[in-house]
């Protein structure tokens, strides 16, 4: 059936839209920002003229969320309308371009948000779920991570025993450390919770480095060979403090150790890489696919860390991972609560359809998500298995959204202020 033309006349017009007759249009692109689970959501809903064809995408961004959305109601939303929605790497190409100054994590996420509502209208257009439409599955599930932490070895493994009894196989553990505001671990290592309340608890590298090596020997030691542990260091080591934290915790046996190093520093992860046989992962927070170009020449890690959202979308992140399926290095998506389950599904369809796949990090989410984002996708025996209805499958309740409100800028995204033992300002 003819759909209705939408009227609207886009800058910079692809010539071949009108050669084909195609009559599909976008006539708006939303965005919605809420917060079910306490860190904001920006999602992205790019309607079009046939009544009831929408995609939807996750533009969060839990530091920045105002502005990202501020550019895709100001600036992206007005070059979108009128566009045949088809033409994802055309839309992908001129958004980028539009801004001029390319790249940056505001306009990755504003990018990314768009992008994945365009693939999975996609998908919804054409009846298929979203995987279908990156080659088909490779696999029956996604292998997941979980999350525990513990002020020692001995409350760790505990939990680590229980993930297991679960059915994760793949388990991220993070110790406190005493008197030190720590990543990870719930309320740190430090005595006054108000103190990393208000972001005045330091960072205290030394005794991590003293304290931290041993506790993942010990529970690797408790919970014996039959899990895979992982351990996230959240860039707050400079790389001489690396080189020796991974000389430490070669008997821990890891899967992975993540974020070894700030992006600033990745030039140091060739001399890592070459000297230890601990495996790394890292790019979380990477906001250009360059920056893992540059570390898979080597290659110089061992897992891509990528976070769709902040990448520009499905679109850049795949071909980042075919480039990994190519040099050897497995994928390990960023998938923490802060992405939403709209990115969360969106990145399982590129789990669930690359070889280079290695295990995906799972949020548990709190009940209220479900509730906003109806086909929220939950770990089940340690994997996550997507949706066959078409696109990703999960959808946006409005009105159930407008009932969590965000938190007030600096409420919640004050985590990643952090100071050293001597004042300086720390990596988060």
């Amino acid at each position: 059936m003819a759909l209705p033309d939408a009227g609207l006349a886009p800058l910079a017009p692809a010539p071949w839209v009108e050669e084909r007759g195609a009559t599909l249009r976008i006539t708006a692109v939303r965005t919605f920002l809420t917060a079910p689970h306490g860190c904001p959501h920006l999602i992205v809903r790019v309607e079009t003229n046939d009544p009831g064809l929408y995609g939807l995408g996750c533009a969060s961004d839990p530091q920045r969320p105002l502005a990202v959305r501020s550019v895709l109601d100001d600036y992206v939303a007005p070059l979108l309308a009128g566009r045949d929605p088809d033409d994802i790497e055309d839309i992908h190409r001129l958004l980028l371009n539009s801004a001029y100054w390319r790249g940056g994590s505001i306009t990755g996420n504003a990018l990314g948000g768009v992008d994945v509502a365009l693939w999975d209208l996609k998908a919804k257009r054409l009846g298929v779920p979203l995987h279908s439409l990156f080659g088909g599955r490779v696999r029956t599930f996604a292998e997941a991570y979980t999350h525990v932490d513990g002020r020692d070895a001995a409350e760790i493994a505990d939990k680590v025993l229980a993930a297991r009894e679960r059915g994760y196989r793949h388990v991220r553990i993070q110790a406190a450390v005493p008197g030190a505001d720590t990543y990870g671990a719930a309320g740190g290592g430090a005595a006054d919770p108000e103190a990393v309340r208000t972001r005045r608890a330091p960072w205290d590298s030394a005794g991590y480095l003293r304290h931290v090596p041993a506790v993942l020997t010990r529970v690797r030691e408790i919970v014996g060979d039959d899990v895979e542990l992982l351990h996230d260091v959240h860039e707050r080591l400079d790389p001489r403090q690396a080189r020796e934290f991974l000389r430490r915790i070669e008997d821990a046996a890891l899967y992975f150790v993540e974020d070894l190093l700030a992006p600033e520093d990745a030039g140091h992860f060739r001399r890592l890489h070459d000297a230890s046989p601990v495996p790394l992962a890292v790019g979380e927070l990477f906001h250009d696919p360059a920056q893992f170009t540059a570390l898979l020449a080597g290659p110089d890690i061992d897992f891509a860390r990528i976070r769709v959202p902040t990448l520009g979308g499905l679109t850049p992140a795949r071909k980042i991972a075919a480039l990994c399926e190519l040099r050897g290095v497995r994928l390990a998506p960023h998938g923490p609560a802060d992405v939403s389950p709209v990115a969360q599904a969106a990145t399982l369809a590129m789990d669930i359809s690359s070889h280079a796949f290695g295990v995906q990090e799972a949020a548990v989410f709190k009940p209220p998500v479900h509730e906003v984002f109806p086909g929220t996708i939950v770990a089940e025996n340690g994997g996550l298995t997507p949706h066959q209805a078409p696109g990703h499958g999960v959808d946006f309740d409005e009105a159930a959204a407008a009932e969590y409100p965000v938190p007030e800028p600096l409420a919640h995204d004050r985590w990643a202020l952090l100071r050293n033992t001597d004042g300086s300002v720390q990596r988060p």
